[in-house]
């Protein structure tokens, strides 16, 4: 048995629950010789017993017989990457259950020659005894203890000793930045998952899912066993590497009878190059510590959100000398700051993130004459107010919105995306978006935040990152060399009433029936309102039915990803989604739709533009 849902949630459908927060140019690859063709390319490419299953347009899962095979290709593979005959275009690899995800670039490999590049790695299972070897202490004294002895016939202190007694490999990256899938545990160690999970659940428990086991890494919904806690944090922000946890590293647990945090004396012991927390500091993720102040004063305090962020010590490290600022009157409906993300981190349980519209974002940063990937503000809905402390250059773009910049006592409408001067106590008002959904701030030199690993993107799936904005933030302006700004650009045209997405079958159609893929494609279907970053759930006249029925083994997904849960009515993941998940996805939304989705509000009607008929792929 395998866990086929991500442990932080309930199940991958309430990350896009209505209560949970708001969901870089490339190279043109249509005249590309090794661009994708899906017209041209087996969906389900075999070598043996292996499978090489599309995954979109820019990727592709291999499929392989277990576990063991699927972290022996992805070791071997690894290994081809680190070196001199490295595959080109080949931009992160994700393990799971029994899968490894690679993603690429289309203009610098073609699909058919990435397929038979792949068919050259060996699969040869690895050795258990190769990985670092990393010690957990664990007060045993978990909610389920006592229901899993009862599930195994066993008693407790057996099933204590069957977890401690054995030697853990940590399989692959999991639902959030820091949760590692375990296995090698004792065989009889296979519990069902609880049959209602609970909404919180500590960080530090440490679970069981069928034979994998696992350690919360911060505090979120889950239905997995609960056996014990541990001090040990999982998770830092500012520790390299962040994650305690790391692909092929070995695991022991250490049975103790109190931690720290108890009142008694536990000393958390791992390797020594492994860092320790007590768990009274993990137990929810650090709150972000940001400048917030006002207009007539300036004075600062802190507030607080509930993200991963860096040492707050550095908010102002490279803000312009003369203490420009924007500051947030009205931050409207959960607005972030987003860049292109962090890619090539799904080793640490991080998924890229991202803006949703990197169009909108490039365009913008133009405007302003910024660096293409500098961090802009995302507006879903706008609703956003802001003053300017000093002269500043900003832009909106995106989905079209009534922009006013009020001075004086006059109202100063902006009519089109323009780079728009701003003068010292101007108040900038952006309001609910006439068409599209989602709304793009520049502003010229940038965003004065620290980066965490390296980008300014907010995850709300995983809590990582800046916060949200919220009224009295104070955001400094970064320094810029002297660039000239862009010409003025017309709003995009109103968005359709009805949306076509082209979409590319695979991994898992072979899933579902004929008539449910003439279905995705034939029957239209409707954005509801849960729709955030994470994703956007659908709703149409009848459900996509499965004619595979078993539980499917955890494994990597993309952006654009169409998921269909239990319910038959699919999800199309965005940039915060889970990094793996156990929902057969039946198909994905090309790249270079993905903006279109972006700017889809909830009431809008897909059709989804199947690339191939099933006839054909088959």
């Amino acid at each position: 048995m395998v866990p086929h849902e991500p442990p932080g949630t309930a199940d991958e459908e309430n990350s896009l629950s209505s209560g949970t927060p708001d969901p870089s140019d490339t190279p043109d690859s249509s005249d590309a010789p090794d661009s994708f063709d899906s017209s041209n390319a087996d969906p389900h490419t075999s070598i043996g017993s292996r499978r090489t299953l599309i995954a979109g347009d820019r990727a592709v899962l291999v499929e392989l017989d277990d576990l063991d095979a699927a972290l022996g290709f992805f070791t071997r593979l690894s290994e081809l990457q680190s070196g001199e005959r490295a595959i080109p275009g080949v931009t992160e690899l994700l393990p799971a259950a029994r899968t490894v995800l690679i993603k690429y670039l289309p203009w610098r490999i073609g699909h058919e020659e990435l397929i038979k590049r792949l068919d050259q790695v060996a699969a040869t299972p690895t050795s258990s005894s190769e990985g670092e070897l990393v010690e957990i202490d664990v007060v045993y004294d978990g909610e389920d203890l006592a229901e899993v002895a009862d599930l195994l016939g066993t008693d407790t202190d057996e099933v204590v000793a069957m977890h401690s007694g054995s030697t853990w490999t940590v399989a692959f990256a999991g639902f959030a930045p820091g949760f590692a899938y375990l296995t090698g545990g004792d065989p009889r160690l296979d519990v069902p998952r609880r049959s209602s999970p609970r909404t919180r659940i500590p960080a530090g428990s440490v679970g069981l899912a069928g034979t994998f086991s696992g350690v919360y890494p911060r505090e979120s919904p889950g239905g997995w066993q609960l056996i014990g806690r541990t001090p040990q944090a999982m998770w830092q922000i500012d520790r390299d590497p962040p994650a305690l946890l790391a692909p092929g590293d070995r695991v022991r647990f250490r049975p103790i009878e109190t931690t720290a945090d108890d009142g008694a004396s536990a000393r958390a012991s791992t390797t020594p190059s492994q860092a320790t927390t007590p768990l009274s500091e993990t137990t929810g993720p650090p709150r972000t510590a940001r400048t917030t102040g006002t207009a007539d004063t300036g004075t600062a305090d802190t507030e607080s959100a509930d993200t991963d962020t860096a040492d707050t010590e550095s908010v102002a490290a490279g803000a312009r000398p003369d203490g420009a600022a924007l500051i947030v009157e009205r931050p409207g409906l959960h607005p972030v700051l987003q860049d292109e993300g962090r890619p090539g981190r799904g080793n640490l349980g991080v998924s890229a993130s991202g803006a949703v519209d990197l169009p909108a974002m490039h365009l913008a940063n133009r405007l302003v004459g910024n660096p293409s990937p500098t961090a802009v503000l995302e507006l879903p809905f706008g609703s956003f107010t802001a003053r300017a402390r000093g002269r500043l250059v900003l832009a909106v773009t995106g989905a079209e919105s009534e922009v006013v910049v009020e001075r004086e006592g006059r109202s100063l409408p902006i009519i089109d995306q323009r780079p728009i001067a701003l003068d010292d106590g101007d108040l900038l008002r952006i309001g609910v978006q006439s068409s599209g959904f989602r709304a793009v701030l520049a502003l010229r030199g940038g965003f004065a935040v620290p980066p965490v690993l390296g980008s300014l993107s907010t995850d709300t799936l995983a809590g990582l990152g800046p916060a949200p904005l919220a009224a009295g933030d104070v955001l400094g302006v970064g320094e810029i060399e002297p660039v000239s700004v862009g010409e003025p650009v017309p709003w995009p045209p109103p968005s359709p009433a009805e949306l076509v997405l082209p979409v590319v079958l695979g991994p898992r159609d072979d899933w579902f029936d004929t008539a449910s893929i003439a279905r995705l494609s034939g029957q239209a279907w409707m954005i509801t309102e849960q729709a955030n970053r994470v994703g956007v759930r659908l709703s149409g006249a009848a459900p996509l039915e499965r004619v595979v029925e078993a539980e499917l083994p955890s494994e990597g997904a993309v952006t654009g990803s169409i998921q269909v849960p239990p319910s038959g009515q699919p999800m199309i993941f965005l940039a915060d989604h889970p990094l793996t998940g156990g929902y057969p996805i039946i198909g994905v939304v090309r790249h270079d739709a993905l903006p279109l989705l972006a700017q889809a509000r909830p009431g809008v009607v897909i059709r989804f533009q199947v690339e191939q008929s099933p006839e054909e792929r088959r």
